[in-house]
């Protein structure tokens, strides 16, 4: 009769159970990186066991050296800041950058609160004139209270993907016929090398005289600043989506091309079968840049038009001139970069879910 030794089974249980952690860990890892989180990897294969001493050294590479290089310019930047002297004072360090962002959270939640009383009263008004039988004299008025950052924020965010998506449409079919065919090809050509280079700033009193004439009520669907910015957005950023769709098209293998023609497949199955699949990385860098371009673009069209979003506000306390100008410049200057980069994590994340890697 045989028996069991019951340590070296729990030794054998623990390895299976470490061998599907570590395949889970794996499976994450391609996700982890494409968030912007890798080093949560080795983090998780150092906690479970896997060689801490060498996870120790992805886990200082991946998240150390990153953390390291942000303490030093936060050191530079708290001792050299004061130092710069404006007409509006110092430059601010990071203590006051980050003391005026808290206040600009407070001023929105004020004025969140002082729209809802705003609604309220208006709510128990139009009540009471119901209940007297003055229903015709019950009115929906439109709140106008000074936006708050937070709303500034989300209008730069829907405008710029309205004019991406603008772009994306016009680039992504007219990127198709460029790399089918060498005749297309020869026709954008020279329009691309005409319009890619010019300036946003060029392009905003053309569409702000076009949509003025062409887009002549007020009762629209859009406000004509946000047509403005989302047209200037469309005119900047379709350029490296179109490019790259044209290049990933035409670098499509010759006998792919052939055999659509031997399965004698139609323009459209030819397209949505063999061409998109093939091109998506390369459509998709050329949308990851054009969505970088589209933010910058909008940050200056805002800031020149004054139009509502993140750019008037800057131009608007750099007219201020207040002692607490500077700081929010600051902050609004470092919101800018964080949602930059979030906007390419997402583009990212959409580009590993759409397109085949062997990290899945």
């Amino acid at each position: 009769m045989t028996t069991v030794d019951p340590d070296h089974l729990d030794v054998r249980q623990r390895d299976a159970r470490r061998a599907v952690w570590f395949t889970r860990i794996n499976k994450a890892d391609a996700w982890f990186t494409v968030l912007g989180f890798a080093w949560l990897t080795p983090l998780l294969k150092a906690a479970a066991g896997d060689n801490p001493r060498a996870q120790g050294k992805e886990i200082w590479r991946l998240l150390g050296v990153p953390l390291l290089s942000i303490a030093v310019f936060l050191m530079l930047w708290s001792s050299l800041a004061p130092r710069v002297v404006t007409s509006l004072g110092a430059i601010p360090g990071p203590v006051a950058v980050w003391s005026e962002a808290r206040g600009l959270h407070a001023d929105a939640v004020a004025k969140w609160d002082k729209k809802a009383q705003f609604e309220d009263r208006l709510a128990e008004r139009n009540a009471k004139l119901v209940e007297a039988g003055r229903s015709a004299d019950v009115k929906d008025i439109v709140y106008t209270g000074a936006p708050t950052y937070y709303g500034q924020i989300w209008t730069s965010i829907q405008t710029v993907f309205f004019g991406f998506l603008i772009a994306s449409v016009v680039a992504i079919p007219l990127g198709i016929a460029a790399g089918l065919s060498p005749t297309a090809n020869a026709a954008l050509n020279p329009l691309i090398q005409i319009f890619k280079p010019v300036s946003p700033l060029a392009w905003l009193p053309i569409v702000t005289m076009v949509v003025s004439a062409v887009y002549a009520t007020n009762d629209g669907m859009f406000t004509k600043s946000f047509l403005v910015s989302a047209i200037t957005v469309t005119l900047c950023s379709l350029w490296p989506t179109l490019i790259n769709t044209a290049l990933g098209v035409a670098s499509i293998d010759r006998d792919l091309i052939s055999v659509s023609r031997v399965l004698k497949m139609g323009p459209y199955a030819k397209i949505t079968k063999l061409v998109l699949p093939s091109a998506l990385p390369l459509i998709f860098t050329g949308l990851r840049l054009s969505l970088g371009v589209g933010w910058m673009v909008l940050i200056a069209a805002e800031m020149l038009a004054q139009n509502p979003g993140l750019g008037k506000f800057v131009w608007d306390e750099f007219q201020n001139g207040s002692s607490q100008s500077l700081a929010r410049i600051i902050v609004a200057v470092l919101t800018i970069g964080i949602i930059g980069f979030l906007l390419d994590r997402v583009m990212f994340a959409m580009q590993s879910f759409f397109t085949f890697s062997a990290q899945r």
